[in-house]
């Protein structure tokens, strides 16, 4: 594994151990132990930009699934590496100023720094990923993430509230994005964006070009926050600050942004590109200004201030990629400037937007308020946060020495240059892009110098407040002082960003703008002249302070837009409708009945199925390929036949179960018949524990009355059951006969079986090695389904105290009183332990394996409860057992994960030979490693089950 899969992979890794350290290190805020984390990225990082700077880009891969093209590989160039500069730099801050906000003794704070690395570790996996599917991945991981973080106070309706329509928001658009990732690889042949990028002059003309390019970009638009998306992130500031510090001012809002940006030389020079993304951008970016400017809330104001400067940044790159329509000529150098101050005021943004969430998180913290009516005249109790708002709020604004001057100048020359092209019909609406741009930074600057003034300055009013207000600790002031200096230090000297960020990212962005070789002229000045973007500024300063003055007295200024048709009743009701409708039609076909939903599983599988034997052509046998019945087989079928004949007419629910396992135990011998020895020790142990919990499950059913015994004939049961035997029967007959499209592929298993696996046993080999991930995700559904179990019998959901579950007392069954049973049992106990522990270990070459082996180990101990009672059984054998299930899980999955550290492929396994004491020549594999782990799942989810449903409740 290389470092730049360890630094996706970091974050995830240390927060599983999160939990530990917070369990034994209770006096320490958890915050200390997280921060290193980021430091160490953030570091990591910074010793790549001389490499990156100088054109290098670094690209490492481990395969995963090469079949389907799928593999992990990582990519480090100057936009990836502008990004995971701004997730670990904005990080290593937000998590250092967590640890004076998040009060350790009233916050689950472990579960908040395991949320924030899973996001951290996700956003990196996004920015880095060359791989669509991996990166759509990390994708939606970041929005299940973001949707933990936001309902981290989940007792609070808005923050459940926001938590779900974010990610409700998000991840419609990252489905959509999925669909157009395979729509590229369709066209492209390829999953990998450096190869898709390549190929961009064969794909252009390709029908799916166009609605692969609308899907993108409606997931970089659910993301980012554009309208009419926007509705999410206003909600989404329930989450506490450092939350909205970290995700919705420097990172995933902005994972949008990188999208777009990464996709550019896919889509740029397309005049529907261009239109799209430059519409969309100008759109957010006047309606989020005018919307902040009437909010009473401080995070809300700043929630609309980053939907507006969102938009700018989008607007840009959108107007940046008219510059591949002039690719290879020297005008189309006049456009990239777009897409260098889209770079810029990405960056920019960062910082003085971390800085203002932070210093409304220092107000909050120390006023108990953010509503603006209640704040006034703290300018002279909390200096260092006016003074670091201040900053914040003039670079937002574009005022002079500040970041975001700089970039707000370079985005007015990038709309005026838009007036000058004379293509895609820009000519005719083109002048209405810098009347936009010029209107929205009027608002943009009236809403930061509300901001400001309007929580600082005026009069004091102790009496609103919660709290005596004073300035913030020290430790929560230094994240916000280092991101406001930052403002200022790239405001005076910002070709410190030109060449070491900006144009490798630009470089990234438009690989095919210059020749090898050549790089991007990125040169900031501060100052140049009396330009019409500096008479646009004054204009705006002028007009934005003569409506801050006005602003109380306008009401058009203070009223909202819409007051009865908005986009979150939209929302709303929207998504009452669905809720509605699907209710309905659930309660259409979800009866309570178990023959209901057998009806319609086996209704659509005779139909599908038949549908596919007719549309095929119909099945051909060939009855002389078949070999001979022999007496036994004829018995075993006979037996077979008659007990599952004689079920349906039983009046008594033990002979019901009784013929039951009779079916079962038949098969059973046809494996024995047909020297399947796997296959029948696995039968015969699943019958056994399956009849031990049907007898349970019946125990605790009131007893058949008269009237319930009445047979009723039901036409519908025979057809379905008829119709499956007939489908079943001749898809097999099917395929024993000749006609094969395709060789089998045992043969492939038999030859492959020793030689590339070390096992002589072929079934097991093909569970653990060929078809690991298969039997993997078995027992985590085998898992979740145990977990299931226990949730449904064992929590009541009419009790509550304090919002958590009442779990019942259970009143144990009684244990056995039969002397003969229990004297048996203390010799027969001993003896299926050992088989099966002899299964386990000789399942590699012979009859066993993982699976077999913890079925043995619950027959072992369903026997023990049977005769000793659940409570000694469990007093002799003191395990959780659905810890055992979850370290089995946990232990399979790392398994897998392991293969990365040797660049191959997830699960793979490898063996070998050595020479150990006593033993001699062994043969030792890492599939073990795998096989315990389903051993430890399958005893877990087992007895799970049996003493959850062996209990009377």
């Amino acid at each position: 594994m290389s470092l730049l899969h360890a630094a996706i992979m970091a974050p995830f890794i240390f927060a599983v151990l999160v939990p530990l350290i917070y369990k034994f290190t209770k006096r320490i805020h958890t915050g200390w132990f997280v921060l290193p984390v980021p430091v160490i990225l953030f570091v990591y990082f910074l010793s790549k930009i001389s490499s990156v700077q100088q054109g290098e880009t670094i690209l490492t891969s481990i395969p995963w699934i090469p079949s389907l093209g799928i593999d992990f590989t990582v990519y480090l160039d100057g936009l990836s590496l502008l990004f995971a500069l701004l997730i670990t730099g904005i990080g290593l801050l937000v998590v250092l100023y967590s640890v004076y906000y998040m009060d350790k003794n009233k916050e689950a704070i472990h579960r908040f720094y395991v949320y924030l690395l899973l996001f951290m570790g996700a956003m990196l996996g996004v920015v880095l990923s060359d791989n669509v599917m991996v990166l759509y991945g990390f994708w939606e991981l970041t929005s299940i993430s973001s949707f933990l973080l936001i309902a981290f106070w989940y007792s609070r309706e808005r923050s459940r509230y926001g938590a779900l329509k974010s990610m409700l928001i998000t991840v419609f658009g990252g489905l959509a994005m999925f669909s157009g990732f395979l729509m590229l690889s369709v066209m492209s042949g390829t999953m990998s964006v450096r190869e898709i990028i390549a190929q961009v002059p064969d794909i252009t003309d390709h029908t799916l070009f166009i609605p692969a390019m609308l899907m993108v970009l409606l997931g970089a638009f659910t993301k980012s926050a554009q309208f009419p998306f926007h509705i999410w992130l206003p909600d989404a500031m329930e989450a506490p600050t450092p939350v909205s510090a970290y995700l919705h001012s420097a990172t995933m809002v902005k994972a949008g942004l990188y999208l777009v940006a990464r996709f550019s030389p896919v889509f740029a020079g397309n005049a529907q590109w261009f239109w799209l993304v430059t519409a969309v951008g100008l759109t957010t970016l006047i309606y989020g200004s005018i919307r902040a400017i009437k909010q009473t809330d401080l995070k809300a104001l700043l929630a609309f201030s980053t939907i507006s400067q969102l938009g700018l940044i989008m607007s840009l790159l959108g107007l940046g990629s008219a510059a591949a329509f002039y690719s290879g000529s020297p005008d189309s150098l006049i456009y990239t400037k777009a897409t260098t101050a889209a770079i810029f005021h990405l960056i920019n943004h960062a910082t003085f937007k971390g800085a203002l969430f932070m210093v409304v998180g220092i107000v909050d913290h120390e006023t108990g308020t953010r509503d603006i009516r209640k704040l006034g005249g703290l300018m002279a109790l909390m200096p260092i946060s006016f003074t670091v708002a201040a900053i914040g709020a003039f670079s937002m604004a574009g005022l002079p020495p500040f970041n975001g001057f700089l970039s707000k100048e370079m985005f007015f020359t990038a709309v005026l240059h838009a007036t000058e092209m004379d293509f895609w019909n820009v000519q005719t609406w083109g002048v209405l892009i810098p009347v936009v741009a010029w209107i929205a930074s009027v608002f943009t600057f009236l809403y930061s110098m509300i901001l400001v003034f309007k929580t600082f300055t005026g009069k004091l009013q102790l009496g609103k407040l919660e709290k005596k207000p004073h300035e913030a600790p020290l430790g929560m002031l230094i994240s916000p002082v280092i991101l406001a200096s930052l403002a200022v230090v790239f405001g005076l000297f910002p070709n410190l960003l030109s060449y070491s960020l900006i144009e490798p990212a630009m470089a990234a962005i438009m690989p095919n703008m210059l020749a090898p070789g050549e790089k991007f002229l990125v040169n900031i000045e501060f100052w140049h002249g009396w330009t019409t973007e500096i008479f646009m500024t004054i204009g705006i300063i002028i007009l934005g302070t003569i409506l801050y003055k006005l602003y109380g007295k306008l009401r058009v200024l203070n009223q909202p837009l819409f007051k009865r048709v908005t986009f979150n009743r939209i929302y709303d009701r929207g998504l009452a409708l669905f809720e509605q409708g699907s209710n309905k039609l659930t309660r259409g076909y979800m009866t309570g009945s178990l023959r209901h939903y057998m009806i319609y599983i086996f209704g659509f599988m005779i139909l599908i199925l038949g549908y596919a034997l007719a549309y095929s052509g119909g099945i051909k046998i060939n009855a002389s390929e078949y070999a001979p019945i022999s007496f036994y087989e004829a018995v075993v079928i006979i037996v077979l036949i008659l007990a599952v004949l004689a079920l349906p007419f039983v009046r008594n629910r033990l002979v019901a179960i009784i013929l039951t396992g009779m079916s079962g135990y038949m098969v059973t011998l046809f494996f024995v018949l047909f020297r399947a020895p796997d296959l029948a020790l696995t039968q015969m142990v699943v019958e056994t524990v399956s009849v031990m919990l049907f007898l349970l499950c019946f125990y605790h059913l009131p007893k058949l009355k008269k009237e319930q015994v009445r047979l009723r004939f039901k036409w519908t049961n025979a057809l379905i059951s008829i119709g499956v035997g007939v489908i079943v029967t001749l898809i097999a007959l099917g395929v024993t006969s000749g006609g094969r499209m395709f060789e089998p592929i045992s043969d492939y298993f038999l030859k492959e079986s020793y030689t590339s696996a070390g096992g002589k046993n072929v079934v097991n080999v093909i569970l653990v090695d060929f078809r690991g991930f298969d039997t993997m995700l078995e027992i985590t559904v085998l898992g979740i389904a145990a977990l299931g179990i226990y949730a449904l019998i064992k929590i009541d959901p009419g009790n509550e105290i304090l919002g958590q579950r009442v779990v019942r007392q259970d009143i144990l069954l009684p244990k056995s009183n039969d002397v003969i049973l229990k004297t048996i049992s203390k010799v027969v106990i001993f003896i299926v332990f050992t088989f099966a522990l002899f299964l386990f270990l000789a399942g590699h070459n012979s009859t066993g394996g993982g699976f077999i082996g913890g079925l043995m180990t619950s027959s072992a101990l369903v026997l023990l409860s049977m005769a000793f009672g659940m409570r000694i059984s469990q007093q002799m054998i003191p395990l959780n057992y659905r810890t055992v299930t979850a370290v089995g899980l946990m232990l399979a999955f790392l398994t897998g994960v392991g293969s990365f550290f040797f660049d191959v492929p997830f699960l793979s396994h490898t063996f070998g030979h050595v020479d150990l004491p006593l033993l001699g020549e062994t043969e030792l594999t890492t599939a073990m490693l795998f096989e315990t782990g389903v051993y430890l799942a399958v005893v877990g989810v087992t007895m799970t089950i049996i003493y959850t449903v062996g209990r009377d409740n």
